[in-house]
């Protein structure tokens, strides 16, 4: 049976078709025969009590000279039939909370919504990791800079982060005798008005930072390390990482069997773990990718994967 897709995510016109893992989910929709609708930024909304969002029609296809033809834009209210995939990035601000909000109106109306919004209330992507501490490197999450600072005297080489980035950014590496330990950490917790996290430092980041992509909490049979380059420490792919394809280790897929059944009990139907040598470090709800990588490199299917999942109806 055909259904409408219903897709949230950042202006469409600018991601790069090869890297973006919405773009793959819609590619496969359409593939399958789905009829697609793309969400104006901004266009959830709540009319008499029922969410609704200002909608066009989608196509898109593989060319990056035009990847997508939208129709005109109309009221489109939520509904039984049709699959929402919310998919806009962090940060998760009040608007995107609120966001999840309308979705969740979406989900008691008879739409799944993936990931589930509840989910992304609930799961900010660094904390999340701390519900699994066998799986976890030393770690603190405090808005004290005094005691982040004992934190990384005792451990000596220590990453420090806020909770709300991506892509690598405001991520910081500080060692035995940084001159710039109190500033940094001064910075990232506002004066100690928010909070930030320490964590030891893991060597086999050389390496690869690792993510393992879970559906419906079984993992991808591939991961993809995010290796630094050059003089960077981190190897998110938007701080300049290559990735490459692996396969899942005996212990990537003990994280997933830690972590999987969790993801999938709370609705997270489409998860990305990181991986650092053999400590999880975050887990990502809100818009995993690399999805377009490993398809590559390994010549799979990963929306499809997801799709069959979808298509099969929320996981008992």
């Amino acid at each position: 049976m055909a259904l409408d897709v219903i897709v949230v995510m950042d202006p469409i016109g600018s991601i790069k078709i090869a890297k973006d893992t919405t773009f793959a989910m819609l590619l496969e929709a359409q593939r399958r025969g789905h009829r697609l609708h793309y969400v104006r930024p901004g266009g959830l909304a709540v009319r008499d009590g029922r969410a609704v969002a200002v909608a066009a029609p989608l196509r898109v296809r593989e060319d990056p000279a035009g990847w997508h033809e939208l129709g005109r834009f109309a009221e489109l209210a939520f509904g039984p039939g049709q699959v929402v995939l919310m998919r806009k990035d962090p940060p998760v601000d009040a608007e995107y909370l609120y966001d999840t909000q309308i979705l969740d109106l979406a989900r008691l109306a008879g739409a799944q919504v993936v990931n589930d919004p509840r989910g992304l209330r609930d799961f900010n992507e660094k904390l999340a990791a701390m519900l699994f501490p066998q799986c976890c490197p030393p770690t603190r999450i405090s808005r004290d800079p005094a005691e982040l600072k004992a934190f990384a005297i005792e451990h000596g080489k220590v990453v420090l982060k806020p909770l709300d980035g991506m892509g690598g950014r405001s991520i910081f590496l500080s060692q035995p005798g940084d001159p710039n330990l109190n500033v940094i950490l001064e910075t990232l917790t506002g004066g100690g008005r928010r909070l930030a996290l320490a964590q030891r430092y893991i060597p086999e980041i050389v390496h690869g930072d690792k993510r393992i992509l879970l559906i419906d909490g079984e993992p991808v049979e591939y991961c993809l390390a995010r290796i630094p380059q050059g003089d960077e420490f981190r190897g998110n792919l938007a701080a300049g990482g290559r990735g490459e394809g692996r396969p899942l280790s005996e212990r990537d897929r003990w994280i997933a069997a830690q972590v999987g059944p969790e993801m999938r009990r709370r609705g997270m139907r489409f998860v990305g773990l990181d991986v650092i040598g053999d400590w999880l470090t975050e887990v990502n709800v809100t818009s995993p990718t690399c999805v377009r990588e490993l398809d590559a490199q390994f010549g799979i299917n990963i929306a499809g994967r997801l799709f069959d999942a979808i298509e099969a109806g929320p996981p008992a």
